[in-house]
């Protein structure tokens, strides 16, 4: 078999050392004859067996090092790292991780990616996949930040650490999901966390991921302001939105430690994980295209022609990365795939449902003698629900933070509150434009398509207005920045909607979980791809249905749950545990 041959840079330079220097050259020999047969193979239209047996004839001399994995990962975030600590514990297993942007130690990340008071990495190309949404009719266009480093978007995002309602796993359940209930879920949300609360019906103790409570005294004046004038409207104040109570004010949890968010990288992808010998990570690979024999999931192919082969693929490039490369190998649509000249392996509805939640900046400028601590840029939020929500639906986000740009305000000074719609009822998608991998796809977030979206997000900016008039706020402000004093009426406000909506960066359901020959399935129950064999998805894109939070958490907790599907392991196990 092949060696492995892109420990290059950053990526596990301890191993290479471990290589005798022939079989460095010899790998790198077999990449350039890789690249050579892949091209051939595109031009020749030479099949993936007879690629195979090339491959193969080529490499029979070397003794170090393979390309036949147990499981190759694809994409080092949320659910990859999830999954790649888990199946990598099992000594038989033998396990490649490749992602598309960089590796960093636990501590080495760089400050703009570890700060907490940093979000989206500021947008640094280095560290974000710079995607934008398609402009609408009149032109505007939303940035939508997705990390590309390790740890994915959990190394870029606000850090905050909700699980999803139990109501939310009632609402997939009535959609013919199985094994997904509330029952099924909390063991696994336990088990992923490091809880700083004594608390042991609801928090787990002895997880990779770090949850940290946050206490009235961790947030910034205003935010306490924010608290106090909720409860004057008669909010609950929630010590803890991950245990029984939701419908309130409080404080987030979130994994931070000392201002650092530690992301699924530093978190399951730790020194001493990286060290395993049966687990490979490979840095700046970006995967071109998944191979198939006949309808098998056989190995991939790399931007820069390397070939990897496996007895399982595992795809975990998020909402957008996963429901790209799918297309790109096959899985899709088939009048896409056969526009673009892409034989289809199986035709099924990737990215033809994603779900995320709208997010709307309602702006204030402020005192700068009254406004005090900036910290932390996220901490509280008002869980509530609109006159359109179910009983037990909890369906608006206000949340009061210092995502706030100080020349936005004459003062040079300002907060801002932002309303989420969590349970949206529009549903946009995802596409590619070519068979490029180095393209970035075509999103279409269809944000407040349905009009009882607009209306419930109409009724949470005009309760975040009432909030932001209500002691101890009211005598922050100076005056409303978004949509200002002249929007006195539901059009008014509409306007600004239009011009300045931003997504909430939750993107799901690009290849979401359902009964088979469902009209949007891809995926069964454990994230195998509906007729192929050996090929899972699991991370973001399987969510069938909203969360009603920001879904890391939710994330890392699927791959948990599939972690242990994979190793067969019963949950009357785990809870033993």
């Amino acid at each position: 078999m092949i060696p492995v041959c892109g420990r290059l840079g950053t990526i596990k330079i301890g191993h290479v050392t471990k290589k005798r220097k022939t079989d460095i050259q010899v790998g790198t020999l077999a990449m350039f004859s890789h690249l050579i047969i892949y091209k051939l193979c595109a031009v020749e239209r030479i099949t993936v067996n007879t690629l195979k047996m090339k491959i193969e004839s080529m490499s029979a001399d070397s003794e170090q090092g393979h390309t036949n994995y147990s499981y190759i990962i694809i994409g080092a975030g949320s659910a990859g790292a999830v999954l790649a600590n888990r199946l990598s514990e099992l000594p038989e297993m033998n396990v490649l991780l490749l992602e598309a942007g960089a590796i960093f130690n636990e501590d080495q990340y760089p400050d703009i990616v570890a700060n907490s008071q940093v979000l989206g990495a500021n947008g640094d190309s280095r560290y974000d996949w710079g995607y934008k949404t398609i402009p609408d009719s009149n032109g505007y266009s939303m940035n939508v930040a997705r990390g590309k480093i390790m740890g994915g978007s959990s190394a870029v995002n606000g850090a905050v650490a909700v699980r999803g309602l139990p109501s939310d796993f009632k609402r997939w359940a009535n959609k013919g999901i199985k094994h997904w209930a509330w029952n099924d879920v909390l063991p696994y949300y336990k088990k992923l966390e490091k809880s700083n609360l004594e608390d042991t019906q609801w928090h787990g103790h002895s997880g990779y991921f770090p949850v940290n409570q946050l206490n009235i005294s961790d947030l910034s004046p205003m935010q306490q302001a924010f608290i106090e004038a909720a409860k004057a409207h008669n909010y609950e104040e929630i010590a803890d939105f991950n245990s029984e109570k939701q419908y309130g004010v409080g404080p987030y949890p979130v994994n931070i430690v000392n201002g650092i968010r530690i992301n699924t990288g530093m978190a399951y992808l730790n020194e001493a994980v990286q060290k395993r010998k049966n687990l490979t990570v490979e840095g700046n690979a970006l995967i071109d295209k998944i191979l198939f024999s006949n309808t098998t999931a056989t190995g991939v192919v790399l931007a820069d022609g390397r070939i990897f082969t496996g007895k399982e693929i595992i795809v975990s490039a998020g909402t957008y990365g996963s429901a790209a490369l799918l297309m790109r190998s096959g899985i899709g649509p088939a009048a896409l795939l056969q526009h673009l000249g892409i034989p289809v392996i199986a035709d099924l509805p990737v990215g033809e449902n994603i779900l995320d939640h709208p997010f709307y900046f309602n702006t204030y400028a402020a005192e700068p003698d009254k406004i005090g601590r900036l910290s932390p840029v996220t901490g509280v939020n008002l869980w509530t629900r609109s006159s359109y929500a179910a009983q037990d639906e909890l369906d608006i986000h206000i949340t009061a933070g210092h995502l706030f740009t100080p020349e936005q305000s004459p003062t040079k000074a300002g907060y801002v509150f932002g309303i989420a719609l969590t349970n949206p009822k529009s549903r946009g998608s995802v596409k590619i434009a070519s068979s490029n991998p180095e393209d970035a796809p075509v999103i279409d977030l269809n944000f407040l398509a349905v009009e009882e979206d607009r209306k419930r997000l109409l009724e949470g900016i005009r309760h975040s207005r009432q909030i932001a008039q209500t002691e101890p706020l009211k005598s922050l402000s100076v005056g409303e920045l978004n949509p200002g004093k002249h929007a006195i009426d539901d059009d008014l406000i509409l306007e600004s909607v239009k011009t300045t909506l931003q997504s909430y960066n939750h993107p799901i359901a690009s290849a979401p979980m359902g009964l088979e020959g469902s009209a949007a399935a891809v995926v069964d129950f454990a994230g195998n791809v509906y007729g192929v064999k050996a090929l899972r998805v699991v991370d973001a894109s399987i969510l069938p249905d909203c969360i009603s939070t920001g879904p890391n958490i939710t994330v890392i907790m699927a791959a948990e749950k599939i972690a242990d599907d994979i190793k067969g392991v019963s949950k009357q196990h785990l809870s033993e545990n």
